[in-house]
């Protein structure tokens, strides 16, 4: 038992003294600044996230080593005899074989992949679990797996208090960011908090509504998942993001989509407003004029997002004109980044939520190839368009693994769902794309009243 326990144990104290790095980091800064310039910290920042990369590998490596000594690694084919009833009464099985411990067959279904499912799932209980998967030569493959020994590590009663631990070092570390894009340290003026807060609160609730929808849809689907967990960093944006760990795989694609979509979607019913009312204390400068310095004072266009444009317009009206640039309040430029934020989610490559949606929308074999074909994409863009998107890049590609499939990988979503996925993706792309200065010439003579 303690040499199960223990590089565990390890990994757990090293990930919250990783916690409070930033914080020690932050009292270091001589006179606040922003860490010495941009330039080194985006490494940084990789390097932060192939840490924690480093430590769930280990984590999950240490569970499969547990699984591997209850197995037998041998590759053996199935006579029809030694099959189980259960899988012959779903499946004209056409081959049949143990690998790693685990029984696959092959052949079509003869019931459709939920019945199946429920009755496969019936017939073994909790000693096994069963997974429909799509089988390239003979359409289905049902694989069965003996229970992960590991599994009862991820049934471990949450801790509630790592998560508020999170969500206070996080609203810390922001709302100094947000009072340092403004040109206040509060190290030296700690009674000047109130600067930093329009931008914190916005940006935290942003995050936390986008976790929380994928949270209670997990839960609505009876998935079992943790609460949301905050990543605080003491510069630039003061955060990087927030997720939710999922602990049990979900059931088919129907709850895949709705888990991934729910997210961004709830996002967005935040950023939206925070931004429509963060602009409306925004200063609108027109091309000649000097923006102020700092990252939310940078001097924004307001034609870099085709969705960004419309919203700056209907908030702004006739301030707002061809060509002008918008110094953004802290509030508006939370409701920015929340428009970003939501936009990389939605990037259809691996465990990206667009990822989870394209899988559940298309099936694994498109999924996968529109997943290549966008983390490829996003690399060219980076190259030859934009060399802001590399750091993006990178960090996708760092983290947007392979997950785990459903258990049911056949059957498809309703066409409901479908719809759903299709406009939001047609939100990703009024996220991404700019608006050409001829739409803009043209919506202010065809439509004067934005």
């Amino acid at each position: 038992m303690e040499k199960d326990t223990t590089p565990i144990g390890w990994l757990n104290l090293l990930f919250v003294l990783c916690l409070f790095l930033p914080v020690l980091v932050l009292l270091m800064i001589p006179g606040g600044t922003m860490m010495g310039g941009f330039l080194w910290m985006p490494i940084v920042l990789l390097l932060c996230f192939w840490m924690i990369a480093s430590m769930a590998a280990a984590a999950r490596g240490e569970q499969q080593e547990q699984a591997d000594h209850t197995v037998d690694d041998g590759v053996r084919m199935i006579p029809d005899g030694e099959q189980p009833d259960a899988i012959r009464a779903v499946m004209d099985v056409r081959v049949a074989m143990q690998q790693n411990g685990a029984g696959i067959f092959r052949g079509r279904l003869t019931t459709p992949a939920d019945e199946a499912l429920v009755r496969l799932q019936s017939a073994f209980g909790e000693n096994a679990v069963p997974m429909i998967q799509q089988d390239d030569e003979l359409g289905t493959a049902i694989v069965v797996m003996n229970r992960p020994t590991g599994e009862a590590m991820l049934e471990r009663p949450t801790r509630p208090w790592l998560h508020w631990l999170l969500f206070g070092l996080t609203f810390l570390t922001t709302t100094w960011a947000g009072a340092l894009h403004q040109g206040v340290n509060l190290l030296e003026q700690p009674s000047e908090i109130a600067v930093g807060l329009w931008y914190s609160v916005g940006l935290m609730l942003i995050l936390g509504v986008h976790e929380l929808g994928h949270y209670f849809m997990a839960r609505h689907h009876g998935l079992n998942v943790s609460p949301p967990f905050f990543i605080p960093v003491p510069f630039a944006l003061g955060t990087f993001g927030a997720f939710i760990q999922m602990k049990s795989p979900t059931r088919n694609r129907r709850a895949l989509f709705d888990v991934a979509v729910a997210g961004p979607l709830a996002g967005l019913v935040i950023a939206i407003p925070a931004l429509l009312i963060g602009l409306q204390t925004t200063e609108v400068l027109p091309p000649d004029a000097e923006p102020a310095s700092g990252m939310m004072g940078h001097g924004t266009s307001a034609g870099s997002s085709l969705l960004f444009a419309l919203i700056s317009k209907i908030a702004l009206g006739d301030q707002l004109q061809d060509g002008y640039l918008l110094q953004l309040s802290p509030l508006a430029f939370a409701g920015w980044l929340g428009l970003l934020v939501t936009a990389l989610n939605l990037m259809p490559i691996g465990q990206l939520d667009g990822g989870h949606m394209a899988r559940a929308m298309f099936g694994r074999r498109v999924g996968e190839t529109i997943s290549s074909v966008a983390m490829w994409s996003l690399f060219l863009l980076a190259i030859f368009v934009w060399p802001g998107l590399l750091f993006f890049a990178l960090f996708i590609y760092f983290i947007a693994g392979r997950g785990t499939p459903p258990l049911n990988d056949i059957t498809p979503i309703s066409p409901g769902r479908r719809w759903i996925g299709y406009a939001t993706f047609v939100i990703l792309a009024l996220i991404l794309i700019p608006l050409p200065h001829k739409f803009w010439q043209a919506a202010e003579i065809y439509c004067p009243y934005l």
